[in-house]
């Protein structure tokens, strides 16, 4: 047994004193990866650990290639740079989102146009997106760059509908699967139905690498062409020669290990997650003024990352997701809103918006519940129990 494996396992972990919203889920696993990267002296972007994750993540989506980065939003950032889009460009963005979705369209002085969501399932509306680019075609005489979606809390969007707009109009999709890792459409994994799809392995997510994130693709080239601007954008030259603007983007080996180890455990982790999900369902199926994101059909195979719920003051006695979460934090369980939409965002404010009310009707109603793997049953039950006494002493 190495030093570093010895000092892993007599390293004692503390209960936690507040029930987490989603945690890191460290297996034990993860130690012999990072382990063997110090061993062999492989601590930075490349080595070993790297490529054989990048692997394992392309065997996993059943995608052709991977490029493993810093971030999720490294990975949009780069995708955008490799699908040229260019200063002035009007890119196509869910509005229900997290910030980091949009950002990177901004990096590059483009123009996001934010499109509404769906009640199905909260992602982008193809019908909403379909206006959204005749009306832009119409305005700027050009055609949208790009079609950027997102895959919210792990649901799948409609790609049936996104892919044939796509195709309508021949933009291509960039899927920004953060927070669907393990979430299908068709049996196909989330990320893989467009040009190129991003992953993100931040400490909240399915499986994390501390921090971290993927872009993936059925085009080697993009992944060569991601690696290329990922570190730098060295020339292949006997002397430091850049012919273009790179970035320090890689992944590293270190943290490379620590999702080898969280791969082996990947299956089991969505399986705990889909499990609590049902637990919420069971415990609040009577409750009038509850309601959850549901696949809408077995087309749907969602990681239910989060459990999302909406609630109806109407039918809860007047209590309110902010009644909720406010309430729930006085007993220690962390909740949060959904995501405020970013056409409501005060940076966004100025870009064109293409909206039905759906996302703000989510913002104001919704709440995420505590949905980590690491949770316990008596953990669960508790934040079920408090919730439901919340609203049943208002009733």
């Amino acid at each position: 047994m190495s030093k570093w494996t010895a000092d892993y396992k007599n390293m004692k972990t503390e209960t936690p004193q507040i029930i987490r919203l989603s945690t890191p889920h460290m297996s034990g696993r993860e130690i012999k990866y990072v382990v063997d990267a110090m061993e062999r002296n492989q601590v930075f972007p490349l080595g070993q650990n790297v490529a054989d994750f990048e692997n394992a993540l392309r065997i996993y989506s059943g995608a052709g290639a991977c490029s493993c980065l810093s971030s999720g939003t490294a990975a949009i950032h780069i995708a955008l740079i490799i699908l040229g889009v260019q200063p002035g460009d009007e890119v196509i963005c869910s509005t229900f989102t997290f910030a980091a979705s949009a950002n990177p369209i901004v990096y590059l002085k483009a123009i996001p146009v934010f499109i509404d969501s769906e009640p199905s399932t909260w992602n982008m509306d193809p019908n909403l997106l379909r206006q959204a680019i005749q009306e832009r075609i119409r305005k700027t005489g050009k055609k949208p760059k790009l079609i950027l979606l997102v895959h919210l809390y792990g649901m799948p969007a409609d790609m049936e509908g996104i892919m044939a707009i796509s195709k309508e109009f021949d933009i291509p999709v960039l899927e920004d699967a953060a927070e669907a890792l393990g979430s299908t459409y068709d049996g196909r994994h989330c990320g893989t139905s467009g040009i190129m799809g991003v992953y993100s392995f931040n400490g909240n997510k399915i499986i994390t690498t501390s921090g971290g994130g993927a872009l993936i693709s059925s085009n080697e080239t993009f992944c060569r062409q991601a690696i290329f601007l990922a570190t730098q954008a060295r020339d292949e030259a006997p002397h430091y020669q850049h012919s273009q603007i790179g970035y320090n983007y890689r992944m590293s080996n270190i943290c490379a290990g620590i999702g080898l180890g969280q791969m082996e455990v990947l299956t089991d982790r969505i399986t705990k997650r889909r499990e609590h999900n049902t637990f919420y369902r069971n415990v609040f199926q009577n409750r009038k003024g509850i309601t959850f994101l549901t696949e809408p059909s077995h087309r749907y195979h969602s990681n239910y990352w989060l459990t999302t719920i909406l609630i109806n003051p109407t039918d809860t006695g007047g209590v309110t997701s902010e009644d909720l979460c406010l309430k729930l934090k006085q007993h220690n369980i962390e909740t949060r809103p959904l995501w405020k939409p970013m056409h409501l965002q005060p940076i966004f404010a100025s870009y064109p918006s293409y909206t039905n009310g759906v996302s703000e009707s989510l913002f104001t109603k919704g709440l995420c519940l505590p949905s980590g793997s690491l949770m316990t049953d008596t953990q669960r039950e508790f934040v079920a129990e408090t919730l439901l006494n919340t609203i049943n002493m208002s009733c």
